[in-house]
């Protein structure tokens, strides 16, 4: 070979050498990834530092650099080096995986934008509870919804005389409730607050088919020693069978559950005393073939 043509040889070669030294081949936790050098050392980043000679790197036995971490968000990573902005996931579990993974490779812009929009996040409302203001407005929800309904009206408005010691808190428990069983029940029953309602100031009321199959009194005056009070109780338990109750009305189409209703009513009519266990094992079969 010639002094000219091994001259051009190693020429040819070096250039080829130096082109495929542009582009880097990276494995992240099983997620390959093919991109530049130019692209890496963009920002000011941990993988600047890892492909700038100040950090040793790892290579897989097919000689790709190996990056110990989930891939899942790395081309988004990539991306945001590339172009200096991506679209930001909708998930909010996502936005918090992306901003883990920009925190790890010190993207501070990314990081940034990210925990802005984590903190201005408008979480969804897992259930929505009327609010009824007026009669009619009443009547029409009843009768126009398809699911059992459960109200409590809390109006301490209609107070003619003090509470009585454990009064502020029994109302206070009774809306707690009423916030626990529109969650546990959402979907099956349409639950709404009223603040209409000329003496009552914390009554629960329940609906089925369009009627009225239950009421629970939470309030009654008593007589003190001067005067009279206002008694506000919490009759949790009772509250919570009128609750069950209801379910039975779910179905608009046909009428409640013959056995169902044999079964609670048995409940109901022992009153204030404690089932046996044959009982609640026939109200368990019950609501299971339900």
């Amino acid at each position: 070979m010639s002094g000219a043509s091994a001259q051009t040889a190693l020429t040819a070669t070096s250039s080829t050498a130096q082109s495929d030294s542009k582009y880097v081949r990276l494995n992240v936790g099983g997620t390959l990834h093919l991109t530049t050098i130019d692209t890496l050392c963009k920002q000011d980043t941990m993988l600047r530092a890892m492909f700038s000679g100040r950090m040793d790197v790892l290579h897989d036995v097919e000689g790709w650099v190996l990056i110990d971490r989930c891939g899942k968000h790395f081309g988004s990573i990539l991306s945001f080096l590339r172009d200096g902005t991506i679209t930001l996931p909708d998930s909010r579990r996502e936005q918090d995986e992306l901003l883990q993974e920009a925190k790890y490779y010190c993207v501070q812009e990314l990081v940034r934008q990210l925990e802005d929009a984590l903190n201005t996040h408008v979480p969804e409302p897992i259930c929505q509870v009327p609010l009824i203001t007026s009669t009619p407005e009443e009547q029409l929800l009843v009768s126009k919804t398809s699911k059992p309904v459960v109200k409590l009206i809390c109006n301490r408005h209609n107070n003619k005389y003090s509470y009585t010691s454990m009064s502020d808190d029994n109302l206070l428990k009774n809306m707690e409730l009423f916030d626990k069983l529109c969650l546990r029940f959402n979907g099956r029953i349409l639950f709404i607050k009223s603040v209409i309602g000329r003496n009552e100031i914390c009554c629960w009321s329940f609906y089925g088919h369009g009627q009225k199959i239950g009421e629970v009194c939470c309030t009654s005056i008593v007589y003190g020693t001067d005067k009279k009070h206002t008694k506000v109780e919490f009759p949790e338990a009772r509250i919570f069978e009128e609750t069950l109750n209801v379910l039975l009305y779910e179905h608009r189409g046909k009428g409640p559950d013959a056995e169902l209703m044999q079964a609670t009513r048995g409940h109901r009519d022992r009153g204030n005393g404690y089932p046996s266990d044959d009982e609640d094992d026939k109200l368990d079969r019950a609501f299971r073939r339900k």
